[in-house]
């Protein structure tokens, strides 16, 4: 077995299809649970007191062992979907990485399937910090925004990573990195119309960030301090990537989403359950992958139509 060659030939067909990939030795994933420790005991960004809703690192598989990490990105485009209201159109973005994660990770599966299956290693998901990963691994690196970008793809891209059983010797670990431009650039900075993005630290600070205020359940209310002309997508916010630099060549790369009519509209912002939908309706959220959010869409509509 020549595991070199596989790892010659993984990469080949990700740079075919455009795609980037990187394999990471697993006895790095305790490193990445102590950097979540450390942002956590830092207290730093609230949304990490409860990490482990979103990251297992502790290793469960089918397999015996765990040698390797197989990270792959896929690049990715914001959606537009339309919403008819009161006899206008409302078009809003959806920016990349929140649709179709089930049909880009069965995707990935595949692929993977295609190298490691015939030579008898096994891989399943793996819930990990990915993005974090990512810029350790040297696939990505940190803008200031603290969103990671991939040299090609900017912010626009979904990272997949498995679990394997493949065996890797080579270290390519990195200490985390920010992009260069960044230290000569103010753009996230300027742009960002919550003050979440600031030159005193690194680290966004997530209880101003737009993205983690519109990313809650229906039942909790937007904070009275955000104004309601700063909502810029259906779910989370583009500002800061919109004037990055480093997405100058994807920033306007937009596929179109759903098209509601006025009664799907209403029954939308009408907060009901997912079941008591026409089918029609139903049928056309499960093929844009709204379902996941249905939860968050609403919610984010309703309070956009006020404004």
């Amino acid at each position: 077995m020549n595991t070199s060659k596989i790892i010659k030939n993984f990469h080949k067909r990700l740079e075919d299809l455009g795609y980037k990939g990187q394999v990471i030795n697993a006895k790095r994933i305790p490193d990445l649970r102590n950097n979540m420790e450390t942002i956590r005991n830092q207290n730093h960004i609230p949304l990490y007191k409860d990490y482990k809703r979103y990251f297992e690192f502790e290793v469960k598989t089918d397999f015996p062992k765990v040698h390797s990490l197989f990270t792959v990105a896929k690049p990715v485009p914001q959606h537009r979907a339309i919403f008819n209201c009161g006899g206008k159109e409302l078009s809003l973005i959806i920016p990349p990485t929140y649709l179709y994660n089930k049909q880009i990770t069965n995707e990935i599966k595949n692929i993977l399937a295609e190298f490691l299956s015939p030579e008898g290693f096994n891989f399943t998901y793996a819930r990990l910090p990915q993005k974090t990963l990512a810029v350790r691994g040297g696939l990505a690196e940190y803008g200031r925004n603290n969103i990671s970008y991939i040299q090609g793809m900017g912010s626009f891209y979904r990272l997949t990573t498995f679990y394997t059983d493949f065996p890797v010797e080579e270290d390519n670990w990195r200490e985390l990195k920010m992009m260069e431009l960044c230290n000569k650039c103010s753009a996230c900075i300027d742009n960002c119309p919550t003050g979440a993005i600031s030159t005193d630290r690194f680290l966004l600070h997530v209880e101003r960030c737009l993205t983690h205020h519109n990313e809650q359940p229906r039942g909790i209310p937007f904070p009275e301090w955000i104004n309601p002309s700063w909502h810029n997508c259906l779910a989370g916010c583009l500002q800061c990537q919109k004037v990055c630099p480093a997405n100058k060549k994807v920033k306007d790369w937009i596929e179109a989403g759903p098209v509601f009519t006025e009664e799907e509209t209403k029954l939308l912002t009408n907060k009901q359950e997912l079941d008591n939908l026409p089918t029609k309706l139903l049928r056309k959220l499960k093929k844009f992958d709204f379902t996941r959010y249905l939860e968050v869409f609403p919610r984010n509509l309703s309070g956009i139509l006020k404004k």
